[in-house]
Parts: structure tokens; C-alpha cells; sequence
């Protein structure tokens, strides 16, 4: 298999001519790299009145192998062949390399070029590009290649600290500017000592377009890459510059993706492509200009940015446990919901940018606090988990890598069941980002938000003295619901009925309807969510150590509990006090069924009623083994020291 290396570009603040002069002093032997034995100049030609000179040299390189490897291929030395080609006139050196040992087995290629700077004739770029293909090798081809990429990718670390160096020497000897070459001279440029000093500092600055990649922009904008890993991004940037008729996104956003495929370039790419698609159909590049945030969610939504976390991050704070999710899906719509989730994705890629000039250093994710006082099993409502569903597959593919750290507050027991439930879908490369906090207090444990977050920036309402603007959410009144939530004829909401959720019960004054759950699993989670449509209804809850097959379908005016020898409290327990709902009314609950038996979900429209009631309602069961008894103790499975971030 073919191994490739392909460098960042890296910038000399010097000009070519005396870079030029640095580079001849790696000759014939270097003592920064000790594994060149010897150089000898085999040809040597110069041409075009000066201007062009071509020379070839064999060099002697240490095989740096493990002493029985070397052993085994039977060399502790290995021959190269390489011809530079300078051309004075366009300030470019091209430089080739092969192997002339094992040529028949391995076959190692190189190309290098030094060239003035596109847009700062006094600086110098140079690149590297490398080869590997090992055809037969005693066996070993796996363990060469990557053995001599690795050890490449380090010996191309040392070239620009080999570079400065020499210039250093050059400066110490009094040469720091050397002429350029000219049409009228025959002889090629010598370096000659002058005191005069290049006047580089008055040209333009290194333009940041994302066109060129060198090593302070690498610093500044990307932090530490490996050699191996600023290789696969260039190629991964030419790789979708010919691939795709987008235009190849920034670094930063290239890196993303790259990480979020473990550095497979092919994987990279597939993913980024579809997310570029993606971006089009939905007009994305345009949501921070057109997009409106919608009155239900500038009153009601509670979540905001909130300046930064201790590593310059931005910070954005969602109280969970105060959000209305069913109101707001039937306000807004899963959509509208999930747009509005993309325009958060958008603003935090721009923060994270700004953040990085405020800050000096490369910040290429955001953190998120989720405060979860408040959440309770009204969140698990299927169509909200399914729109959470929609919205974590939608951010991990086209936002991968955004995420740095996020910060789970004030969780509650019934925690564990939702994030059962959410975990699956979530990468596994930003599952290790979470932190999780049990407690009531969460400011200042050992190990609590102060370590995070600077102190003067946390929230109030978790202790700290920052009074944020956040909304602290609540129930959305009903009258903001669209009108066109409820299908007039059957009463179903628009986007349910098709999913086969919910189903609708029409009852007559004084006529039950109930729904008999034969459990099974202890310690699983029922859980239920009905609206009452039209009338009043009573609902209440039982349960009985009995097994009852089936109840009545709403053409009684009895209950199961009526036939045989049942009597309330004895053999039969009510669990849910009886409650009166009114018309328009949702309700949402659960009960954790800890012994097996039957439990009874019951409702009745009340004799008194001058009409019939109409019951739309779904309900559902929750394995106790999706959350493995973590429903009796969060600590049980989750702890702020159980999950690391990066």
C-alpha cells in the first residue's frame, strides 16, 4: 500500500537568496541531522547565462532501524539519489529524491520546493511531498511503512529548525542580505557580508485567506498537529478542492471533520460532502441573516449564551428542566425546533472564531451547561424525544467536533432514563465530553463548576452572583399553540397520527375507558401523555398483584375491578390519586411498576357532563434494563468523576 506525505507550507521571514545560502551549509554533512553520513556531487551543471544550475548528489544515510531489524535486511546504511534544480531567475529550487538501495523491493520518492512568497517577495515558503511504496520486503512491508512514515514525518520536523540555524551562522558572520540575481551577470550570486538589513518588515503581512497553511497559522488557529496529522489535512483540503464543486470549506471546519473520522481522509470526505450538500439544500450559509426567532421561543425558550468558560470557550447555557418541550413543539413545531438548534450551531462557530482572536490561541469548540433542575418524566413525551432524536442525528453530522465540554447540573434520579435513551446517538468520540452533577450543589464541591467556569461568570440561579438574562422558561400557554395542531375530524395532532402514537376514545357521560398493562419486568417505567379534547375526564391510576388479561374498550359503564372478588385496598391499590382534567388540558406521568402484576390506566367522562368527551392518549413502557435501576440513584451510574472531558 502506498503511504503519502504532503506538508504544510512553511514560511521563512527571510528572503530566497539567503535562504539559499543557508540551505548550500547542509552540505555535505549536517550535525543536526545525524542519520547523513555524506553527500557527494555526482553532476553539477549550470546554464542560461548563471541563472539556472542542476545538481546531483548520492547520499549516504544511517538506517534508523532497530538494531535485529537491521540485522535481518542485512544493511546499516542506504544510498539516495537527489537532484535539485535552481532557478535564480524565478526564485524556486526544486529538489528530487529516490532510493537507489532496495530500489527493486521499496520505493521512496520525494519532492521539495523553496519559493518566494506569492505575496511577500522577502519571505521564502517551502513543501514537502513524500511516497512510500514497499512491493516485497522480506516480509515486513506492514511494519516499514509505518515505520518510515513515522520516522519521516520527524526528520521533516528538524528542516526549519536546520534552516534558522544556518541563517544564525550567517548572521553571525556578518551576511545578512544577499543580492539577487541579475540579467547581465554571467556568475552565479555569492553570499557576501553586509551589514545592510532586508526591509521585509515593510511588505504586506501574510495574507489569511485559508490558502496557505504554515506553521504560526497552524498555532494561532488549528493549536498542536502532529507531522502525519498537517499532512492528511493538506491532502484532505486537496482532496475536496478537486472532488467537489463547493468551495473547500476553512481549516478549522476541514480538522473537524478529519478528527471526527479518526484522520481517514476517505471517511472525511464522504461525511463533509454530504454535510456541504446539506448545507445548500437547506440554505444554511444564510440562517445567521434570514433566520427570525419565533415569539414563543424569545419568551419562552430557556437558553442563551453565556460569555466563556475557563479555557476561552463559549458558553451556552439551556435550562432543560424548565423547558416546555411539549408546548413549544406544538407552538413551533419540530422544524421550526430543530432550525432553531442549526442557528445556535451557526452562532457558535462564529463565537468560537472571535473567541480565538480575543484569546490568542485556537478555540474549536463550545461548552455546554445544561441545568436539568426540574426535569421530570413529562420530558420523556415520545414526540420530544424523537424531536431531541432528530436534532443530536442532525448536529453530529454536519457540527462534528463543536463540542468540548459539557456540563450536566443539578440532575436529577429520573436523569438516567432520558439519557439512556439519548446516549445511543450520540458519537462516541463526544460521549467522554460529558460531566455530570448529582447534587443539589454543584458551585463548590471539589470538583464542581468553579473549576470550569470563572466564578464571577456563573449563574445565579446556581449559585453564583451573575444575574443572566436567560429566560427561565415555564408552560407556554395553550392559546400560542397553532391552530392547526389538532386534526379537526379525529383529533389527532398533525405529524403524530401517521407515527401510530396516539390513538382517540370518544366517551359518553358516565362510560370508562381503560387500558390494562400486564407487567412483567420489576422496576420498569410506565409512562403516559393524554389530552383531553372535548369535556371533562377523571383519570386515576391502580394496580394488583393479579393477572387481568384485558380491560373494557369505553363500551362499559364498569371497570375490570368490578367483576370477581376485587375490593380497594385489599387486593387492589389505588397508585394515582383521581384527577380532574379539563377540556384542552395535557397531562404527562409516569409510575416506576416495581413488582410485577397489572396496572390499570383509567378514565372516565363523569355522569354530570352534558356531552360527550373526547381522550386522545399513548402511553408507553421503559425496560428496567435500559437504565439498569438508575431510576432509585443517579449516583448509581453516573458521577461527576465517571466521565472525563477533553
Amino acid at each position: 500500500m502506498v503511504q503519502k506525505y504532503e506538508s504544510s507550507v512553511r514560511i521563512y521571514k527571510y528572503p530566497f537568496e539567503l535562504v539559499m545560502a543557508a540551505y548550500e551549509r547542509r552540505f555535505p554533512t549536517c550535525p543536526q541531522m545525524p542519520i547523513v553520513l555524506d553527500c557527494e556531487v555526482i553532476e553539477d551543471t549550470i546554464t542560461d547565462n548563471g541563472a539556472k544550475r542542476e545538481t546531483k548528489r548520492r547520499c549516504k544515510l544511517a538506517v534508523d532501524a532497530p538494531y535485529l531489524f537491521k540485522k535481518i535486511i542485512g544493511v546499516d546504511v542506504v544510498f539516495f539519489i537527489q537532484k535539485n534544480f535552481l532557478d535564480l531567475r524565478a526564485r524556486t529550487l526544486n529538489i528530487e529524491a529516490v532510493n537507489e538501495t532496495y530500489s527493486s523491493r521499496i520505493e521512496i520518492f520525494e519532492k521539495c520546493r523553496y519559493y518566494a512568497h506569492p505575496e511577500n517577495p522577502d519571505w521564502t515558503c517551502f513543501d514537502q511531498t513524500a511516497t512510500l511504496d514497499i512491493k516485497n520486503f522480506f516480509g515486513f512491508e506492514h511494519s516499514m511503512e509505518k515505520m518510515g512514515m513515522k520516522q519521516y514525518s520527524q526528520t521533516t520536523q528538524k528542516g526549519k529548525e536546520i534552516i534558522e540555524c544556518f541563517i544564525n551562522e550567517l548572521q553571525k558572520e556578518g551576511i545578512t542580505f544577499v543580492e539577487k540575481w541579475k540579467e547581465d551577470e554571467s556568475a552565479e550570486p555569492a553570499a557576501t557580508a553586509t551589514t545592510a538589513v532586508s526591509n521585509s518588515s515593510s511588505k504586506p503581512p501574510l495574507s489569511r485567506d485559508n490558502s496557505i497553511l504554515d506553521a504560526d497559522y497552524i498555532a494561532k488557529h488549528l493549536g498542536h498537529l502532529s507531522p502525519m496529522q498537517e499532512s492528511q489535512l493538506v491532502q484532505f483540503r486537496k482532496k475536496m478542492e478537486d472532488s467537489t464543486d463547493h468551495n473547500a470549506p476553512d481549516f478549522q471546519t476541514l480538522l473537524r471533520f478529519l478528527r471526527a473520522r479518526d484522520f481517514n481522509i476517505e471517511k472525511a470526505a464522504s461525511m463533509l460532502q454530504e454535510s456541504l450538500q446539506w448545507r445548500e439544500e437547506h440554505r444554511i450559509d444564510q440562517i445567521l441573516s434570514e433566520y427570525k426567532t419565533p415569539l414563543v421561543v424569545e419568551k419562552y425558550f430557556p437558553g442563551g449564551w453565556h460569555h466563556h468558560d475557563k479555557d476561552g470557550r463559549p458558553l451556552y447555557i439551556l435550562r432543560l428542566g424548565n423547558m416546555d418541550v411539549k408546548g413549544l413543539l406544538k407552538s413551533v413545531g419540530e422544524d421550526e425546533l430543530l432550525k432553531l438548534t442549526l442557528h445556535i450551531c451557526e452562532e457558535g462557530l462564529k463565537l468560537m472564531k472571535e473567541a480565538t482572536n480575543v484569546f490568542g490561541k485556537p478555540i474549536g469548540n463550545w461548552c455546554l451547561l445544561v441545568d436539568l433542575d426540574g426535569l421530570s418524566m413529562r420530558h420523556l413525551w415520545r414526540p420530544g424525544v424523537k424531536a431531541l432524536l432528530r436534532i443530536i442525528e442532525t448536529v453530529e453530522k454536519n457540527y462534528p467536533e463543536t463540542m468540548g465540554r459539557v456540563l450536566i447540573v443539578r440532575a436529577p434520579r429520573v436523569f438516567p432514563v432520558l439519557w439512556t435513551i439519548v446516549s445511543a446517538f450520540i458519537d462516541e468520540n463526544t460521549r467522554p465530553k460529558f460531566l455530570f452533577f448529582g447534587g443539589p450543589d454543584c458551585l463548590h464541591t471539589e470538583d464542581g463548576l468553579e473549576q470550569y467556569i470563572p466564578t464571577e461568570n456563573i449563574p445565579s440561579f446556581l449559585g453564583g452572583s451573575y444575574n443572566t438574562l436567560i429566560h427561565e422558561g415555564g408552560l407556554i400557554p395553550k392559546h400560542l399553540y397553532k391552530s392547526d395542531s389538532v386534526e379537526e375530524n379525529t383529533g389527532v395532532p398533525h405529524g403524530h397520527d401517521h407515527h401510530g402514537l396516539y390513538k382517540s376514545v370518544d366517551l359518553k357521560p358516565g362510560q370508562m375507558f381503560e387500558l390494562v398493562i400486564k407487567n412483567t419486568d420489576p422496576k420498569s417505567v410506565l409512562t403516559w401523555d393524554f389530552d383531553v379534547l372535548k369535556n371533562d375526564l377523571l383519570f386515576v391510576l391502580y394496580r394488583t398483584d393479579s393477572w387481568i388479561e384485558q380491560g373494557f374498550n369505553g363500551d362499559s359503564f364498569s371497570s375490570v375491578f368490578d367483576a370477581g372478588e376485587f375490593k380497594e385496598g385489599v387486593n387492589y391499590f389505588k397508585i394515582e390519586d383521581k384527577v380532574k382534567c379539563s377540556p384542552k388540558e395535557g397531562v404527562q406521568g409516569s409510575h416506576e411498576m416495581a413488582t410485577a402484576g397489572t396496572y390499570i390506566l383509567q378514565w372516565m367522562c363523569p355522569p354530570s357532563c352534558d356531552g360527550p368527551a373526547q381522550l386522545m392518549y399513548f402511553h408507553e413502557i421503559l425496560s428496567s434494563a435500559n437504565y439498569k435501576g438508575s431510576m432509585t440513584s443517579l449516583q448509581s451510574g453516573f458521577s461527576s468523576n465517571s466521565l472525563q472531558s477533553r
